[in-house]
């Protein structure tokens, strides 16, 4: 017998808002105008194939490429009529996924992606361009080590134990959002990944007088020469080596031999109170560097001599946690006499273990041991004792006149950037580090990586990297229209339904669209659809984002 009545029933959630997000972004036609298909080739064009691969990502923060063919194919109707398209079952393959990374993993490829796309971001959103900030990150996997590899064993804050591709992100400020992505393999040093970030973002942005601030591994003076060069600014501290220890210790002499008034730097609290955060000095030197043609880059680079007191207690902390530390492992060296208690027998091992402690805890100089050599009787042989371990008082106050002080050059003038204003912008690194975040946790998971191949886990670092894009866009334009109307969110909070938030994040604004459904019914060929309505919260984020309030109510008409 004919069935006569059918039901569908669709998982929708928050996919509608993220596909008609990259429409507005026009990220399907831009792709596809970088990715063309062979003349040959069925099935959805690459650009589609990325941007609906990519809303599952965002959704579910999953990136395996083996769910995404079922996936796909249980929300094939809500899909065919927000993007207007016919799938096929055989759309997202691993095989095709895997073409879609392989073709992302080209330099040239990418590049104009990555620039055709951040004027089409800036243009479409009216963003600002004032501040670019330049840092990497590691991503590690379960990869074979080879030769000529992306993966390698290297500097990374994440798991050592493992091998780890290396990335160089250029966020454009406020929102964190990349402009500019390098994935080269783990071994490579972040030096010679800023030069690279910098001159691609500033062809694409086309502008000058951008500021530019990364930590001390940008402030190599080639570094800053060159950004000089093309007329813009730098902000970025630097790393307390070779003069750089003298050159702070003379620079707060100057400044209290000539009574220079400390200049203040605030910020509100919690309560809205300001609060004084750090104190300083500054003053000018003149720099110059020769280039290879054997013109000169000459330029006035002010010194900000940077005093934070929360990280003057955390050096003192430190610093007591290791004196403690190499105290007991001094003490613990020379062990009474015992059974199964090794004794030191020469000076010259003595002095080699405890000149090992006091390195390992950087105490060199602030600690000293005083010892005696004691000669058995029974045996007649000689054994080491530490007898005392004391603070050399003199030495520690000198070195904790330098606790919570750090050294930051700019070239920028005060009226571009005043002493407050840098302080300010650089303790606003955490913004880029929750990209990272973001990156490697939940929201996109590219930790642990589920690719092998080296091309594919180079194309899905730039995929991922688009998802990003597209999260600090959705939290910056919906926290941008709170502000310009004075309003807060409630309801984005489970636990707390009344707690209200100008500043809501991407994932909170996704889940407040979960769970929705579409379903529909088929009476004797004739199809209906129905969808979750959508609460008021629902609605004003649709609006906050510029979106149409029908986008989910759309797709109760018959499917395409």
């Amino acid at each position: 017998m004919e069935t006569q009545f059918t039901v569908i029933t669709e998982r929708i959630d928050d996919v509608v808002l993220l596909l008609h997000v990259m429409k507005q972004m026009e990220l399907p036609e831009l792709l596809n105008q970088h990715l063309p298909r062979h003349w040959k080739q069925e099935g959805l064009d690459w650009g589609w194939v990325a941007v609906i691969w990519l809303a599952y990502i965002l959704s579910e923060g999953d990136h395996r490429k083996v769910v995404v063919r079922e996936w796909a194919n249980q929300q094939k109707n809500m899909i065919e009529q927000v993007c207007g398209l016919v799938l096929q079952e055989t759309d997202f393959t691993d095989d095709r996924l895997g073409i879609v990374l392989g073709k992302l993993s080209e330099p040239t490829i990418w590049e104009k992606i990555e620039t055709a796309l951040s004027r089409q971001t800036i243009r479409i959103y009216r963003l600002s361009k004032e501040c670019v900030r330049l840092d990497a990150t590691t991503v590690s996997g379960q990869h074979l080590v080879t030769e000529e590899g992306l993966f390698q064993f290297g500097h990374s804050k994440d798991d050592p134990s493992l091998p780890h591709l290396k990335l160089m992100f250029a966020s454009l400020d406020p929102l964190g959002m990349p402009l500019a992505t390098y994935v080269v393999s783990g071994e490579q040093a972040d030096d010679g990944l800023y030069l690279p970030s910098f001159e691609q973002v500033r062809q694409t942005l086309d502008t000058q007088g951008l500021l530019w601030v990364g930590d001390c591994k940008m402030s190599a003076l080639a570094i800053r020469a060159q950004i000089q060069h093309y007329q813009h600014y730098y902000l970025t501290p630097l790393a307390r080596v070779g003069s750089v220890p003298e050159l702070l210790k003379q620079g707060l002499t100057d400044a209290i031999d000539s009574q220079t008034p400390r200049l203040s730097v605030q910020r509100p609290d919690k309560k809205g109170q300001l609060q004084e955060i750090a104190t300083g000095y500054e003053f000018s030197r003149e720099q110059q560097v020769e280039q290879a043609d054997g013109s000169k880059i000459e330029w006035t680079e002010r010194v900000l001599l940077v005093h934070s007191p929360a990280h003057a207690q955390q050096q003192q902390r430190g610093l007591e946690q290791r004196l403690q530390k190499a105290t007991e492992q001094l003490k613990a060296l020379t062990p009474d006499v015992g059974r199964g208690k090794r004794q030191i027998r020469t000076l010259s091992d003595l002095e080699d273990k405890a000149n090992a402690i006091l390195k390992t805890h950087r105490v060199e100089g602030l600690l000293e041991y005083s010892y005696e050599s004691q000669l058995a009787m029974k045996n007649r042989k000689a054994r080491y004792q530490i007898t005392e371990v004391t603070l050399q008082q003199e030495a520690l106050t000198q070195s904790q006149q330098t606790f919570g002080w750090r050294v930051y050059v700019t070239n920028a003038p005060p009226e571009r950037l005043s002493f407050e204003q840098a302080v300010l912008t650089f303790r606003d690194a955490w913004i880029q580090e929750s990209g990272f975040s973001r990156f490697k946790g939940k929201s996109l998971g590219a930790s642990p990586l589920f690719v092998q191949r080296d091309d594919q886990s180079k194309g899905l670092m730039h995929l991922l990297s688009l998802g990003l894009r597209i999260l600090t866009l959705i939290e910056f334009v919906v926290q941008r229209r709170l502000k310009e109307e004075g309003e807060e969110l409630v309801g984005l909070f489970p636990g707390n339904p009344k707690q209200a938030t100008a500043r809501p994040t991407t994932e909170r604004i996704l889940m407040a669209f979960k769970p929705l459904s579409l379903t529909i019914f088929s009476v004797k060929g004739e199809e209906y659809g129905h969808v979750s309505p959508l609460n008021p919260l629902q609605q004003k984020i649709l609006q906050l984002l510029g979106l149409p309030s029908d986008i989910y109510s759309s797709l109760e008409a018959s499917p395409v």
